[in-house]
C-alpha cells in the first residue's frame, strides 16, 4: 500500500530533535501514527559528504513518510548530502535554520542563517537541483536583537523566490549570545501571532507552527485557525501515546485510534531483530519510558526499563514483564 506523502503528512509532524529522533524512537512513532511526518535527528552535510557517515541515514522501510533534515551552509555540500539522502530513500530533505547550538553556529548553520537569507536561498536552489523530493525548510522567527515582524516576511519571501513550498517556524526568537540551546527552546517569548500573519502574507506556502504545543487537541485549535501543520516537539516524545494514538482519526480522517499496549506488542519484534543484529535492548527501550505517561502503573513500568535494560543479555522478555506494571494497574482499577 503507498505511504502518505510528505507534503499531505506534515498536517502533523514529530520535530527533528537532537539524540531523540533516532530511528527507533520513529520506529515507535509510526506504530502509533500511520500518517503524521517523522523527521530525522539533523545530520551535517560535513557528515554525509565528507565523513561518510551513511550509517546516520539508516531508517526502517515502515518509517514513512520520513524526513532528513540536513545541517550545513555550503551550497554544492548540501546539494550531495540532498542526493545521499534522496538514494537512501528518504521523502523530503529539510534544511535547519533553527538550531542555536554553539557547535552548529562555528559551522555556520542552524539559526545563525536567519542572518542570511539570500545564502539560505541559495542552498535551497542547489538541493532542488539534485533532487526529486521536496526540499523543505525549518526556521526560526529571527534571531538575537531582530524584529522578527521585519525578519521573517523577508526571510520568508526568499525562500519562496528560490522555490520552496513548505516550512516550519518555531515560533520563537533564538539568542545565540547568553541562552544555552536547552534555554533557547523555554526562554524566548512564544509568537503564535506573528505565524499566523506570516500566513495570510504567504497563502500559498504551506506554514506549519511549532514550539510549546504539548497536546493533540492545541495542534487542532492551530489547524481550524488557519495554519496548514503543526509540530510536536517535547511532547510527542515524551508522551508519545497522548499526541499520537488518535492523530490518524482526528487529523487525517482515517483509522483507528491505537493503544500503547498495542504498540509495545508490535515493538517486541523490531527489538528482538535489533538484539539480532548486535543492538542493545536500552537502545530502543529509552524512547519508550513515556508510553503510558499518567497512567497507573508508570512509574513501575519506567522504573523497570531504565534499571533492566542495560543488563548483558536484556531482551524482549524485560519489556514483557515491565508492562506488567501497566495491566496490573488496570486490574486493579477494574476491581
Amino acid at each position: 500500500m503507498p505511504h502518505t506523502t510528505a507534503a499531505r503528512a506534515a498536517k502533523l509532524s514529530v520535530a527533528p530533535m537532537m539524540d531523540w529522533t533516532d530511528r527507533h524512537c520513529r520506529y515507535l512513532h509510526r506504530l502509533l501514527s500511520r500518517n503524521v511526518l517523522l523527521y530525522t535527528e539533523m545530520v551535517t552535510s560535513p557528515a554525509l559528504v565528507r565523513g561518510g557517515a551513511l550509517h546516520l541515514l539508516q531508517h526502517h522501510a515502515d518509517e514513512h513518510p520520513v524526513a532528513l533534515q540536513l545541517g550545513g551552509s555550503d551550497p554544492v555540500e548540501l546539494a550531495q548530502a540532498a542526493r545521499i539522502g534522496a538514494v537512501a530513500g528518504y521523502d523530503e530533505i529539510n534544511l535547519n535554520v533553527g538550531c542555536p547550538s554553539d557547535r552548529v553556529q562555528s559551522g555556520t548553520f542552524g539559526a545563525v542563517l536567519m542572518r542570511q537569507p539570500a545564502l539560505v536561498a541559495n542552498c535551497v536552489r542547489a538541493m532542488q537541483d539534485a533532487v526529486d523530493i521536496e526540499v523543505t525548510v525549518k526556521c526560526r522567527i529571527g534571531v538575537d536583537d531582530q524584529n522578527p515582524q521585519e525578519v521573517l516576511p523577508e526571510f520568508l519571501s526568499q525562500m519562496v523566490g528560490a522555490g520552496v513550498e513548505r516550512v516550519s517556524i518555531h515560533a520563537r526568537k533564538a539568542w545565540l549570545q547568553g541562552l544555552s540551546p536547552k534555554e533557547n527552546r523555554d526562554i524566548p517569548p512564544l509568537d503564535y501571532d506573528l505565524v499566523r500573519q506570516v500566513k495570510g502574507l504567504f497563502p500559498n506556502l504551506h506554514i506549519s507552527v511549532n514550539g510549546g504545543i504539548t497536546t493533540l487537541d492545541q495542534a487542532i485549535e492551530f489547524l481550524d485557525g488557519g495554519v496548514d501543520g503543526v509540530m510536536v516537539g517535547r511532547a510527542a516524545y515524551h508522551q508519545p501515546w497522548d499526541i499520537l494514538s488518535s492523530a490518524d482519526r482526528r487529523i487525517y480522517g482515517t483509522g483507528e485510534d491505537t493503544t500503547a499496549e498495542a504498540a509495545v506488542a508490535r515493538m517486541l519484534p523490531y527489538i528482538e531483530a535489533h538484539l539480532t543484529e548486535g543492538g542493545r535492548l536500552h537502545q530502543v527501550t529509552r524512547h519508550m519510558l513515556g508510553l503510558f505517561a499518567g497512567r497507573p502503573g508508570a512509574r513501575g513500568w519506567r522504573r523497570a526499563l531504565s534499571e533492566g535494560a542495560h543488563r548483558e543479555r536484556a531482551g524482549p522478555e524485560l519489556v514483557e514483564q515491565a508492562l506488567t506494571h501497566i495491566t496490573q494497574a488496570a486490574e486493579v482499577a477494574r476491581a
